[in-house]
């Protein structure tokens, strides 16, 4: 170990990663050499022992490199995608997080001086673009579902339709989030039809609220039917309890160029009488990860003032980011500075365009040509379910190398390209790619199929 650790190589490592994990990993590498040996495996001199230990510590440190959250070029047609980030942040909340990087105005008063709640600042946003009386920033809408389920109706039975009993990614189940609330989930009606009558009978002297889950992963299509959000609103209302809706994909209001999808949004479930909307920063917003929770001030309050509030609190960064993309939203210039709105609105036209310089400017590579096709691309992210969206994508070919040889060779890359492979290509989408580095893009693919 002294003998290694004294070599240019690993003093470099140490100069970079610091002593306690190279040393970690190189422990690591001769354990694997012992092993080696142990089990009869012939490695040459102690000189080539010793370089094939270096070889591997230099690998594994690497891929402690490869592993941080680098810049990559999402490829895969999916403009939303969970593993890659969710929603690109325009330039300016980009600009907003590296001005609160440092001491910034997170939980004071400019004028008074004294101690504020943070999210304060962007309230009037909320209020002006939605119609809400107060809001409340979490740290994702998970967090904001068990924060109101919790506060408000612990012990108590929540209504909510068999059709909404939705599994988010990472395999968390709605369910278990009522579980870990400490609420009684009371399903109603039945998968494909839950009627205003299912709820109405449903309801006891237990019953706390009626909660509304959009189902933005998924599609239920054929004979099917639920209230509207108003609806139920009403008869919650009628009957003294609370009614919560959980728009999920965070849309603020009705937009044109997300009309399509036809996606619920806070301003008509507010107008509608809901008590409190919950959806995400990070979808169609366009914004950072974040929970957000808009309705009745008196309700904010009580969500305000819970231990848990303050354990799932967002960051600074993520407000400052929150607070730039709705400052965008609030000027009406979203289908210019966000890079979601400006993926969505590309025509054809002008992504062949793309394509045709792409494939012009890369060239001949050895063994793989390059085709320019057509694509479908999905919103992802948990949002806009089964609505496809036309799309032109580059297909490589290899002649002599597999399909996910060459998508890990692009993964692998720095910068990074993660494309999606269909019928023994891999194909590069471009509408999930920003224009922007379309000269990246080239650069990259032909360093990477090269090497």
């Amino acid at each position: 170990m002294t003998r290694l650790l004294a070599r240019p190589e690993v003093r470099s490592l140490l100069a970079w990663f610091g002593p306690d994990i190279v040393r970690m990993k190189l422990q690591g590498a001769i354990e694997r050499l012992r092993q080696h040996l142990a089990n009869g495996v012939l490695m040459g001199s102690k000189s080539d022992s010793e370089q094939l230990v270096i070889r591997w510590l230099v690998s594994e440190m690497d891929r402690c490199l490869l592993n941080t959250p680098r810049k990559v070029i999402n490829a895969t047609g999916v403009l939303l995608h969970t593993g890659l980030g969710r929603a690109p942040l325009a330039d300016a909340a980009r600009k907003a997080i590296l001005d609160a990087a440092g001491a910034c105005l997170l939980e004071v008063n400019s004028e008074s001086g004294e101690r504020a709640y943070r999210g304060f600042q962007v309230h009037d946003f909320f209020e002006a673009l939605t119609g809400c009386e107060d809001c409340l920033i979490v740290n994702n809408n998970a967090g904001a579902t068990v924060l109101l389920l919790q506060a408000l109706c612990q012990g108590r039975e929540v209504l909510i339709s068999r059709s909404q009993l939705v599994e988010i990614g990472g395999s968390f189940r709605l369910p278990e989030i009522f579980q870990t609330a400490g609420v009684v989930l009371r399903e109603v009606g039945t998968t494909n039809r839950t009627h205003l009558r299912d709820y109405a009978a449903a309801i006891t002297e237990r019953t706390a609220a009626i909660l509304r889950v959009h189902a933005s992963n998924f599609r239920i299509v054929g004979f099917t039917a639920e209230p509207s959000s108003g609806e139920l609103a009403a008869l919650a209302h009628a009957r003294g309890l609370m009614m919560f809706d959980d728009i999920g994909s965070g849309q603020l209001f009705a937009n044109p160029v997300l009309a399509s999808f036809g996606e619920p949004d806070f301003r008509t479930s507010i107008t509608g009488g809901a008590d409190l909307v919950l959806g995400s920063g990070d979808k169609l917003l366009g914004g950072p990860q974040a929970g957000i929770i808009l309705g009745r001030s008196s309700l904010i309050q009580t969500l305000r003032h819970h231990p848990l509030a303050r354990c799932l609190r967002i960051d600074k960064l993520n407000l400052a980011a929150l607070h730039a993309t709705l400052l965008i939203h609030a000027r009406g210039t979203a289908t210019d500075e966000l890079p979601l709105y400006q993926m969505l609105q590309a025509d054809i036209s002008a992504l062949n365009q793309r394509a045709e310089s792409i494939v012009a400017q890369v060239g001949s590579l050895r063994d793989v040509t390059l085709q320019i096709v057509p694509s479908i691309a999905e919103v992802g992210g948990g949002s806009c379910a089964g609505h496809p969206v036309p799309s032109v994508a580059i297909a490589l070919h290899s002649s002599s190398t597999s399909a996910q040889t060459v998508a890990r060779n692009l993964r692998m890359h720095v910068p990074a390209i993660w494309g999606r492979i269909e019928a023994a290509a891999v194909l590069l989408d471009l509408r999930s790619v920003d224009r922007c580095d379309d000269q990246l893009l080239c650069q990259t693919i032909k360093a990477a199929i090269g090497r």
